[in-house]
């Protein structure tokens, strides 16, 4: 199993950055996979559509970029059952619509603006998952 170096994480968060920063200097849109993915499952056919769709593939896409550079994926061990993972999903799912948008969306590009609304949902994220740690661990 590959471990991952502090210089792979501080790329990878870069890497992250650079994309918000240049998603809103392009056009002007905020980087939240949520936001992005429930626009493209709309199905409402737009102008918007095609950027979208661009990125959900780049997210798809990235890893086998990423071994055809030579890079390793790391193992991928899911030890809970189907139903809780269902349950978590639908959670996931409904707590994104509540808060207008994901942990990604609010926590790199939210608090990068110094939204009120961001900055309190992501330390919402940051409370509830300590609280799910202590409870499961």
């Amino acid at each position: 199993m590959q471990t991952i170096s502090i210089a792979q994480s501080l790329l990878g968060g870069s890497l992250i950055g650079v994309a918000a920063v240049l998603m809103m200097a392009t056009l002007g849109r905020i980087t939240g996979v949520s936001g992005i993915t429930s626009g493209l499952l709309s199905l409402n056919i737009s102008a918007d559509t095609v950027w979208r769709l661009a990125f959900v593939i780049g997210l798809l896409v990235g890893p086998f970029f990423y071994l055809l550079a030579g890079g390793e994926l790391p193992e991928v061990v899911v030890d809970k059952r189907l139903p809780y993972l269902i349950a978590g999903g639908l959670l996931v799912g409904f707590g994104t619509t509540l808060g207008s948008g994901c942990a990604s969306g609010h926590g790199v590009c939210g608090v990068s603006r110094i939204s009120p609304r961001s900055l309190i949902a992501t330390g919402i994220f940051i409370v509830s998952g300590m609280i799910t740690v202590f409870i499961t661990s």
